[in-house]
């Protein structure tokens, strides 16, 4: 094997992230819609010729740690070069379905060396509601087009057909294909800056680079959680509601740390459930894996070493394992959420975390005649032993920005009234938790609205006496919404989000 000095070690993870970050910086530059180009709900990722991740851009949490099941899947399909894989099924390697995840094997002479993947939330596959978020779907067909592995690009052609199919299921076609278009050249990108390092370093070098990479991170973070306290800890929470049924539906998380390992076993959360927060176990290990991260110091790349002293354990079947053809796109984006709070929850008795932030992405999807707009709003993060909680932020599993003000009111016809922080909406301590955010749109022509919401009934704990921070609330014209709902619009009438805000910490004076 080759051996690799530290320097060099360095200099070469630094430049692996670095063609992550790149391919980022090509599909967010190169998309059409609001929601790639603006929110930047992306994510971009390396993996070695095993399937292995190398390195990751500094994306979407819940994305990233999804992916090697995606990679897995197409690896399963026989990869060529020159292919490049397309795939959304949760089931067969995806999240849920508006997130297209697209694979693509880099060659070196005709050998397969490794893989660029790139994931984006498009903001529309079809299914029974504009923008592919149902809050009452029951089953994954209302959600959209399902799209198993497939080559999109196969030996270097596009499959002209495979793509008319797939946009003459869905709402925007030629955004659509503009995005994936977006995707197919920031995986290129990729892979010719992947075979620029093989053409200077020598391919047995970067293979041994790759491993040594790994190994790095694994290391990192054993060494870590060898420094805390061994022994079992529970926690618990709760999903406010799962669309059919406005009850709430428990979570339960025990994580045991022993040595240099961490298991995490959700028994004793529900069972499946008629809706739509069913959770995919890519997405559950995704949960934990950002969980785990958070307890690693900010140099630790994430890689496939990070997750290897990671056991996520949970009954076959359950809400936490969810098993087609169970609706999942709220356990993408809100159940992942509440999950990575209550292991989050359970290691903050051996690890001085902050307290609970929102807790929620507040998924709002308004859409009509030829277009839709979907955003995730920010809100309060929690407060820790030194310092107060940002305010209109993204918090957990999420990390994307918001859509400028500006672009939202000059591609859709909504008017946004009111934007602005949800002033004294963090929880109240010695160290208060971050602000909301409160947002109004108004819709200029009709539409059907749907909210996909958590923290509306119990607000995000404090922590060592800190007060909760308070509950998010959803609004027609003034009119409280359940925390997941669907309805059809009048031109004029005005959608309210008020977000939650952040738990505060330590018992402040007079309490």
């Amino acid at each position: 094997m080759t051996a690799i000095d530290p320097v060099s070690l360095s200099v070469f993870t630094s430049a692996l992230a670095g063609i992550a970050e790149e391919m980022g910086a090509v599909l967010i530059r190169s998309s059409y819609s609001s929601n790639i180009k603006e929110r930047r709900d992306c994510s971009c990722a390396l993996f070695d010729e095993g399937g292995r991740m190398v390195a990751q851009a500094e994306h979407i949490p819940v994305h990233l740690g999804a992916m090697h099941d995606s990679v897995a899947a197409v690896r399963a399909r026989a990869p060529q070069p020159g292919d490049v894989f397309i795939l959304n099924d949760p089931y067969s390697g995806g999240t849920h379905l508006p997130d297209i995840t697209l694979v693509a094997p880099v060659d070196v002479a005709g050998e397969i060396v490794g893989y660029t993947v790139t994931r984006a939330h498009h903001s529309d596959v079809g299914g029974m509601t504009p923008g592919s978020m149902p809050p009452d779907s029951r089953t994954i067909y209302q959600e959209g087009i399902i799209i198993p592995p497939l080559r999109l690009v196969r030996a270097g052609a596009y499959a002209d057909d495979l793509l008319e199919l797939l946009l003459a299921n869905v709402r925007t076609p030629e955004i659509r294909r503009a995005d994936l278009l977006a995707q197919i050249a920031s995986c290129g990108v990729g892979a010719d800056r992947l075979r620029a390092l093989i053409d200077r370093y020598g391919l047995d070098f970067v293979r041994a680079a790759f491993d040594e990479v790994i190994a790095y991170g694994e290391r990192r973070a054993r060494d870590t959680l060898r420094t805390l306290r061994d022994g079992t800890y529970s926690a618990e929470g709760e999903i406010e509601g799962d669309g059919v049924v406005d009850e709430d539906i428990p979570l339960r998380a025990t994580v045991t740390i022993d040595g240099d390992s961490l298991q995490v076993d959700f028994a004793g959360t529900s069972g499946p459930v008629a809706g739509n927060i069913n959770c995919p176990s890519s997405v559950t290990r995704s949960a934990c894996l950002f969980a785990l991260r958070v307890l690693l110091p900010s140099d630790v790349p994430t890689n496939a070493g990070t997750a290897a002293p990671l056991d996520v354990r949970f009954p076959s079947g359950s809400l936490v394992d969810a098993k087609a053809p169970a609706a999942v796109v709220a356990g993408n984006v809100e159940t992942s959420q509440r999950l990575a709070d209550v292991v989050l929850a359970a290691l903050s008795a051996v690890v001085d975390l902050p307290a609970a932030g929102q807790g929620t992405m507040n998924n709002v999807i308004i859409g009509g005649d030829g277009w839709t707009y979907y955003e995730t709003i920010g809100g309060g993060q929690g407060a820790s032993s030194t310092g107060a909680g940002p305010s209109g932020v993204h918090v957990g599993m999420s990390n994307t920005l918001n859509t400028p003000i500006e672009a939202l009111e000059l591609e859709f016809p909504l008017r946004i009234e009111r934007y602005q922080l949800r002033y004294g909406s963090g929880g109240d301590g010695v160290h208060r938790g971050g602000d909301g955010i409160e947002r109004r749109i108004r819709v200029l022509e009709p539409a059907t609205l749907s909210l996909l919401t958590d923290r509306r009934r119990h607000g995000p704990a404090g922590k060592e006496g800190g007060g909760p921070g308070a509950c998010g609330e959803n609004l027609l014209d003034d009119v409280p919404l359940p925390p997941k709902y669907t309805v059809e619009l009048r031109a004029g009438q005005v959608v309210s989000v008020l977000t939650p805000g952040g738990g505060g910490w330590g018992a402040a004076e007079g309490s």
